[in-house]
């Protein structure tokens, strides 16, 4: 890609649609156009499972009359297919019902600056190359130890894009990113004891990734670990959770605190602006303009600026996650989080995860989360889970068939510390959680 011209030739599209929605007879209106490209490979017990080359490109259109909103979308970005798109968005507002909070955000709103944040680093192989690298890893995996016995292979995906977004504020703004990935995940068996387990890393930049070696060791040492596993009993105890799973909670707590379910009053968090949730050495921090880092960006999905915040300071909210409909319809300002957040970090205090097993002494470690059991509206959570059992510091042996079960709410207020083994692999950075107490559900 020829990244200003694609971006230009984008801008212009975009500006067309907007020209056309206007022609319509539209009051206002918001395009947005994408186009990307990639490779993705597998390969399995050493050989080719898959090759897939992407290409796609697509446009999505919304309009409003007045108060009335309709939108429709396509893939086809030709003179025509603008013409009859925007024609069956404005169909759908003529009839759509009026919404006294629908409409583009407020122009003041809309971001100004737009500083490089470094998000474009093609990876320049072929099918050859990456097929080369995802063999490595599975291979690594496949070696670490006698009982892995199987595979579910080794993926390299490589992509890029460009995303362009405008409305008819006079707003449109474009940039070009990458997302690079490699994961392997194997299968082993000793006797009657049969484990699944993998490992990942994904990255802007592929010389960020981790080596394909190291994700295949990771992956087969991960699943050497859990051979053997038992169930325990019943009780109450300590739980860690490990990296790749506490953002789990940290999502959980966002989803509280955002617009769609604050408006409707269905969430556990209603009026906690102001409130402490966590405990007060708890801080989470939003980090829209981290350079390279996977969920950068100096807008959101409306335009609106993004902002570098605290949305818990030492345990109290400070602010909810807000697009412009849901901060009409709660009578607040757009916090800049249409379409999610942007690098939300928990800080951590000084323990890396071996003083945090110390610190737990007895208890469970939590590696792996299963279902979908939490209630948004009350805050009841119960998980399957599957992990280590944990004496004296020390991890003792693998332990399934668990369910571990509490309420957000006691939850979040019982966490001990949050480790500094910070996983950077998504949008939310986070280390290990430790809470002081949680039911098991087991023998």
């Amino acid at each position: 890609m020829q990244n200003q011209e694609e971006i230009n030739r984008l801008k212009n599209i975009a500006q067309d649609l907007l020209n056309e929605a206007k022609k319509q007879g539209a009051s206002a209106a918001e395009a947005a156009l994408s186009v990307d490209d990639g490779l993705s490979v597998t390969a399995r017990l050493g050989d080719v499972e898959t090759i897939e080359y992407h290409c796609g490109q697509g446009l999505g259109v919304t309009v409003y009359f007045g108060q009335r909103k309709g939108s429709a979308s396509s893939t086809d970005l030709s003179p025509e297919s603008i013409h009859e798109t925007v024609l069956a968005a404005c169909s759908i507002a003529r009839f759509a019902s009026e919404d006294a909070y629908a409409g583009l955000p407020d122009k003041a709103t809309l971001a100004t600056q737009f500083p490089d944040l470094d998000l474009y680093h093609p990876w320049t192989l072929d099918a050859t190359q990456a097929l080369a690298i995802a063999i490595e890893c599975e291979q690594a995996a496949r070696e670490y130890h006698p009982d892995i016995t199987n595979s579910e292979g080794a993926t390299l995906s490589s992509h890029q894009g460009i995303r362009v977004f405008g409305n008819s504020l006079d707003f449109i703004q474009g940039y070009a990113s990458t997302r690079h990935s490699l994961s392997c995940s194997v299968l082993g068996q000793r006797g009657d004891s049969m484990q699944r387990d993998y490992w990942y890393s994904v990255a802007r930049n592929a010389a960020h990734l981790e080596s394909a070696s190291d994700i295949g060791r990771k992956a087969g040492e991960r699943i050497i670990k859990r051979l053997d596993a038992r169930r325990i009993s019943t009780r109450q105890c300590p739980v860690l959770y490990s990296p790749d799973v506490a953002g789990g909670l940290i999502g959980a707590f966002l989803g509280a605190i955002s617009g769609g379910n604050l408006y409707r009053k269905t969430s556990f968090l209603l009026d906690s602006l102001g409130q402490a949730v966590f405990p007060d050495f708890i801080r989470i921090h939003e980090q829209p303009l981290l350079k390279n880092a996977l969920g950068s960006s100096a807008y959101d999905a409306e335009g609106v600026t993004t902002q570098t915040r605290d949305i818990v300071s030492q345990g109290i909210v400070q602010g909810y996650v807000l697009g412009s409909y849901s901060a009409r319809k709660l009578g607040l300002q757009t916090t800049g989080n249409a379409g999610g957040v942007h690098n939300l970090e928990i800080s951590s205090g000084s323990d890396d995860f071996a003083a945090l097993l110390k610190r737990m002494d007895t208890g469970l470690l939590v590696t792996e989360l299963m279902g979908q059991g939490v209630n948004s509206v009350t805050g009841d959570y119960s998980r399957g889970a599957s992990g280590f059992w944990v004496e004296r510091g020390e991890i003792q042996y693998p332990v399934e068939e668990i369910t571990i079960a509490g309420n957000l709410k006691d939850m979040f207020k019982n966490i001990v510390a949050v480790g500094n083994d910070m996983d950077l692999r998504g949008n939310i950075r986070c280390g290990s959680i430790l809470l002081e107490q949680m039911s098991i559900a087991g023998e």
